[in-house]
């Protein structure tokens, strides 16, 4: 299994073969390499970015991923929805996930920072705790130190907001956290960052332990997610036979994400439940970001997501944000259409035709429609999650793919653009988990064209129940090499 890291899914005879066609399309075998590597890496390692309000996280996360993603504004609290970033330093890839978004005070202010830095924590692998040096340590800093040790993560302090000299000695003073050296950083205006940058590499592992998969022969891992009240709990216990999860008819009733084993269909699975969260109405946007912060942790640590939608509603914004977190997070993905049994038939005649609209872009996703209260159909979920599992990890050996590819781009090429054809030369899947495609092309290929290819490999080679990934290298003017 030795060459899996060096390139990426391909052995040592299909990659030398690969290769050796490249170079007479004309492709720099360095941009080819770096392009399999690109496609073909496994879970990158995942850093957390902790601290208080307004010390700076979210300049940070900007600062670190090189562009300005996560939401700044003025306004403590204000980072919503996208929790994960990716980013790169010094030639290794890395994930941030940002924490800078729940900061309402909903069980007052230190339980509330505890709380979603314990799960960015969770789910990371070494963190960056931010403190304003200009404030120096506070009450809450000091919670979250107390937290940092028991979940023993290596951990970076970046004493923020120093930006001259006369900010070091307020940095100095941060030592007394006991978390060791504070890096002095102006997160605004990237002073010190680089040094903080090295030393997280430091922090980090190479590549992540499998969190997931069949390495360590455990039990595949599936997470239960949808938002608050769906039904989640009731699945679970239906699942489990049993009432493991305390169900109330308040929404939001589960607190913590309960990892349960669960043998199913004669096989034991690992449910990682997450649970919705308690919601007072007037901190309802906090709530919601804290359940997602939630999700995404779940999502993390799961190979499979089955989402559960609640049929007796249309079809939200959020359940479909939940879905896309799950796509983005390049896991399997099952739709879970929970009470089915209690339509009637004008409401399943809209719902059909608000899941042809509102679900169009994951059509191949398993479905299953099931009632988490009463039992029924759930015997179809097992084989929904195995079809899932399978696309999820089916590679197509290069030369099936690009016997493929010949086919279809001599069937349907791509339009004219500016009085040049662009074609793709060839290609190969450099990963799986989920799959990811690596194309070559004469020219840029246009977006409706990639979700044509897309289409046609699910067509040919099933890949149901599994975001595919596709990236398209374009060959450089052979004039223009140096």
């Amino acid at each position: 299994m030795n060459d899996q890291h060096e390139h990426g899914a391909l052995g040592d005879a299909e990659y030398a073969e690969f290769m050796e066609l490249a170079a007479e399309e004309g492709f720099d075998v360095e941009d080819v390499e770096a392009a399999i590597d690109e496609a073909g890496h496994g879970p990158l390692p995942a850093l957390a970015v902790v601290g208080r309000p307004n010390v700076g996280k979210s300049t940070l996360v900007n600062r670190i991923i090189g562009r300005r993603e996560a939401v700044v504004q003025d306004k403590p609290g204000v980072t919503r929805d996208r929790v994960t970033y990716e980013a790169e330093w010094a030639g290794r890839r890395f994930k941030v996930v940002d924490t800078g978004g729940w900061e309402q005070d909903v069980l007052g202010l230190d339980a509330s920072v505890a709380a979603q830095a314990e799960y960015a924590i969770e789910a990371a692998d070494a963190v960056v705790f931010v403190v304003d040096a200009t404030v120096g340590a506070t009450d809450t800093d000091e919670a979250v130190v107390r937290l940092l040790r028991r979940a023993g993560k290596p951990v970076v302090l970046a004493a923020n907001k120093v930006d001259g000299m006369s900010g070091e000695s307020d940095a100095a003073a941060l030592w007394s956290l006991g978390l060791g050296e504070p890096f002095p950083i102006s997160a605004l205006h990237g002073r010190g960052t680089g040094d903080l940058l090295d030393e997280i590499l430091k922090a980090l592992p190479e590549a992540p332990p499998q969190r997931f998969g069949t390495a360590v022969g455990g039990p595949r891992r599936i997470a239960l997610i949808g938002r608050p009240n769906v039904g989640k709990s009731s699945l679970l216990n239906q699942v489990a036979k049993e009432d493991r999860v305390v169900v109330n008819e308040l929404s939001g009733t589960t607190r913590d994400p309960v990892d349960e084993l669960i043998e199913l269909g004669g096989i034991t699975w690992k449910f990682v439940d997450t649970a919705g969260i308690r919601r007072r109405v007037h901190l309802q946007e906090g709530a919601d970001y804290y359940a997602s912060l939630r999700t995404a942790a779940a999502v993390e640590k799961a190979e499979v997501a089955v989402v559960l939608i609640d049929t007796s509603e249309s079809i939200s914004v959020q359940d479909q944000r939940i879905i896309t977190m799950a796509v983005d997070a390049g896991r399997a993905l099952v739709i879970a259409y929970n009470k089915w049994d209690t339509l009637d038939e004008e409401r399943r005649y809209y719902l059909e035709r608000e899941i042809e609209t509102e679900m169009q872009q994951v059509a191949w996703a398993p479905r299953v429609n099931v009632s988490a209260l009463t039992g029924r159909h759930m015997e179809k979920l097992v084989p929904a999650i195995e079809t899932a599992l399978a696309g999820w990890e089916t590679r197509i050996p290069t030369g099936r793919l690009n016997a493929f590819l010949g086919e279809l781009v001599a069937g349907h090429p791509h339009p004219i653009r500016g009085g040049k054809q662009p074609r793709i030369l060839f290609g190969t899947q450099a990963g799986t988990k989920p799959p990811r495609f690596v194309l070559f092309a004469s020219g840029f290929i246009e977006a409706g064209y990639r979700r044509f290819i897309e289409r046609r490999l699910r067509e040919e080679f099933g890949f149901e129940g599994t975001p595919i990934h596709i990236s398209v290298r374009v060959r450089e003017k052979r004039g223009r090499k140096k």
